[in-house]
Order: C-alpha cells, then structure tokens, then sequence
C-alpha cells in the first residue's frame, strides 16, 4: 500500500494518475453540450448505494471509469454557458493549476513551520485586497471557507468591541434581503432571537438609510446596544448594493461596527468599468470577500479584512504545541492566530497563480463582461411581454417572473414559473434559480459566464415559457 503515498519514490506514479485523472475531465469538459444530464436522485442512487467501500478496485483507470458512472457523467457543469443559477464561477486556469500544486504539497496555513512561504504568500494576498479596498495602513485580514465564515468572524469581532455586558442588548442591523449567514451568525454567538433588524429595502433592494438611521435611534432610546451594521454589496438574490457611503456616515455617527459583506461584489474591486458602484466600501471596519464568486476561483477562496489588524485578537487562542505565546515575541507569523480554523488549506495559491498569470485586470474584464451581459439580458426582459423583471441589475442578477397573458391567479402563475424551472432543469438544457419576491415566486439567472451570450439568455427564456406553457395547458385540460 505505500505505493500509493506520494513521495519522491512513487513521483512517477503521481505524475501518470494525475495525467490520466486531468485527461478524463478534460475529454469531458470538451464534450458536454449541456450543463446537466437531468438524472434524478432516485435514478443515481442506486448506483453509489451498490459500491462497496471495503472492496477497493486497486486500479486507477477502473477507478475512473467508475468514477464516469457516479459524478462525472451527470456533474452539474458551471463552465456551460445555459448554467445560469446559483453564485458558481466557472474558474480561470491558473487557479486550477493552483489546486494541483497545493493538493500535493499539502500545506496548512496554520502556522509558519507547516507552511513557510504560503504563510507569506497569503498576506501578500490580504495586503493587496485591503489596498484595492482602502482600508488603510493597519489593516489585515485571513483567508477562510466562505462568505458564510466571513461574516460569522466579522460579528464575532464587532460583538467584542462591543464591550457590552449583555448579550441579549446587542442588535446587528442588515437589509430585509442580506444574506441568511448574519442570522445564522447571531445565533451562533449565543445573541438572542431579537438581535437581528431587517431593515427595509427601496424599489431597487437596496437598504433604506432612512430607516436604517430611525432604527439606531430607537435602540438607543431603548438602552440597547448597536453591534453592527451590515452592509451588502451583491445581495444573493438580486444583486443589489447597499448605499456604502450613507450607510458609513450613521455607522460613524452612532459609533457602530460597519461589517460590508461584498461576497458577491467585490469582483467590481478588479472592475475596469464599474469600481464606483463600491465607493464607500473603503470605510467599512470588516469586509467579506469571496474571490470564489467573482474572482474566478475554484472553492473554496474567501476572506476576511478588517481595517484594523489589532481587532483580529479577538479569535485568537494559544496553544503550547501550536502557537505558544513566546511565538509572537519571536515575530514568528502564525496565522492561525486571526483565524476561527485551525488546519487551513493554502487556498490562497489559487489567487497567486490567478494574479501572476492574468493580473488584476484581467479578472475585472471577465467580471465586467457578465455585468455588461445582465444589462443586455435586462433589456430583453423588459422588452419581452411575457416576463416581469424585478429591478435593473447592479451586478449580475436577474430576477423575474413569467406572466402568461390568459391567466391572472398568481397562484396558478406560481406554479407555472416552479413547474417552468424544475422542468428546465430535469431537461438539462439549462439551470436556473429561484427565489420569492412579495410572496410570490421569481426565477433567477445569476450570471457569472463570460462565454454566456445574450442568445443564450433569450434561448432560456424561450424554454422557459414553453415550459410554463405546457404546464398551464395540461391545467386546464385537468380542470375541463
């Protein structure tokens, strides 16, 4: 079995897997034509349940044959051009590289004697998206697992500089439609369920300062205390940025933690064209960024920067076999010591390799292209009288509703856009997403494709309205 630990004896066989795995994924990245093969749960389990785990095959290539029948024949494919769902990239090259190399390597970004020159590499990375962000000379920050990780370590550090000797008076402030991990955060540091305000959103599904400010005063008048308040730029659904500079200014007057989650739109921080839609941002004290969204990167490639690298000892935690406290007398740079994990993943290669292949402006081209491509797809929208298109996009989302014109029941026009949806997808011809707006529900194309054209988005809502069509049909059929 050692043959299969890889060291500078087996070199050889690595080289060969590796090879063999790439030139499969590759054949297959070739030939796909669609960006899902519509099987069903019931249709795949079956053939994951039959394997026998304690029965190895011992070969590679049967290994991947295997593998063909199980995941990659019917692997919901982001690089296809009618995926147009959820917030996943199709990634860059360079970053794929990255992942081999750091897969082998295997270092942890925990400590410095596990990593050494990843350690450096990763704050050479934080540096440079604190600068592109503005958050000035003390600023720092730390690679993590995702938007979700972000935002649960930029509340943990506003609760501490908090300094309240109440959890249950804390109140953190975000839009009706921020992200579901600030709930999810708040709970999970123990603050009650009341500690949340959704603050209301304007036409365009952006926080209303006006209400954001009555609701600090409120809390003020009531002897609660403001935590934070969280900013969105790129909300889930709609795409939609908060008005950073207004909301900054009653951050500053009522002294509160200003977290911006830009998980989704910090692409416009490498924009060519659309960096102003982010001004204000450089005043945040916390900002989520996930490079895996709108930089290009494979999962998982996030981090948190805070304009103030002294707040990070708030997730810090020495332990003698690890990061004893004589290390940071030495200078010795343990990241582990601003992180919420422990043994990390040197993520942060992908974005090295990303940076010295393409450079800055290459990311923010593509990212521009898909921000051009929504206002394109907004346009056939608004134009096209079977759809109703919620909001024009700042980022890449598009959010609409097919409205059939013979029929005016919203509920029967609900399940003529969840029929639609769920029959684009069992085709396979295209992924969508969907959401609720008012109530009702909303389909929605996240557009993160630069290869996605303007046909495409007119070819899917094509397929959509005949599929809402066919369902509305069968209706009455059913109800004649």
């Amino acid at each position: 079995m050692r043959s299969h630990l890889l060291n500078g004896l087996t070199a050889e066989h690595y080289r060969r897997s590796v090879t063999e795995g790439v030139e499969r994924v590759a054949a297959k990245l070739a030939t796909t034509d669609r960006p899902f093969t519509g099987v069903t749960v019931d249709a795949l389990s079956p053939a994951i349940d039959a394997i026998d785990l304690d029965r190895p095959l011992g070969d590679t290539t049967a290994v991947l044959d295997e593998l063909e029948d199980v995941y990659l024949r019917d692997a919901v494919y982001f690089h296809h051009p009618r995926y147009l769902a959820h917030l996943n990239c199709p990634v860059v090259i360079p970053a794929v590289l990255a992942e081999a190399v750091l897969s082998a390597v295997n270092s942890s970004l925990d400590t410095w004697d596990q990593s050494a020159g990843g350690t450096l590499i990763e704050r050479k990375l934080v540096d440079w998206t604190a600068a592109r962000i503005g958050l000035g000379p003390a600023a720092d920050g730390v690679f993590t697992s995702g938007g979700t990780q972000s935002n649960l370590q930029a509340l943990l550090l506003a609760r501490e500089e908090a300094k309240s000797d109440s959890l249950a008076h804390l109140r953190i402030f975000a839009s009706e439609v921020s992200h579901f991990s600030v709930k999810k955060s708040a709970k999970l540091l123990g603050l009650g369920p009341d500690a949340v305000v959704a603050i209301p959103v304007d036409h365009d599904k952006r926080m209303q300062t006006v209400a954001l400010a009555r609701e600090l005063e409120r809390c003020a008048r009531d002897g609660l205390v403001p935590m934070a308040v969280v900013a969105t730029a790129g909300t889930t659904d709609f795409g939609s940025i908060d008005p950073l500079p207004e909301i900054a200014g009653l951050c500053a007057q009522y002294g509160v933690w200003m977290h911006v989650d830009a998980a989704y739109g910090c692409g416009l921080l490498a924009s060519l064209k659309y960096r102003d839609r982010i001004d204000g941002i450089e005043r945040a004290d916390s900002v989520t960024v996930d490079y895996h969204k709108s930089f290009f990167q494979p999962v998982s490639s996030s981090a948190l920067l805070v304009r103030d690298a002294a707040t990070l000892r708030h997730a810090t935690y020495h332990a003698e076999y690890l990061n004893p406290r004589r290390a940071v007398q030495e200078r010795i740079p343990n990241q582990v010591d601003k992180s919420l994990q422990t043994t990390r993943r040197f993520d942060a290669l992908k974005l090295w390799l990303t940076l010295r292949t393409m450079g800055a402006d290459g990311i923010g081209q593509l990212f521009d292209e898909v921000c051009d491509l929504a206002r394109e797809g907004w346009e056939l929208l608004a134009a096209d009288p079977r759809y109703d298109v919620v909001v024009e996009p700042s980022l890449s989302t598009l959010v609409f509703r097919y409205i059939p014109a013979a029929v005016t029941d919203p509920a029967e026009i609900d399940r003529a856009n969840l029929y639609a949806r769920k029959a684009l997808f069992a085709s396979g011809d295209a992924v969508v997403a969907g959401t609720k707006v008012a109530g009702r529900h909303y389909l929605k194309f996240t557009l993160l494709n630069p290869e996605t054209k303007a046909d495409d988005i007119a070819a899917v809502l094509d397929l959509i309205a005949g599929h809402a069509e066919q369902y509305l049909g069968e209706s009455l059929d059913r109800a004649s």
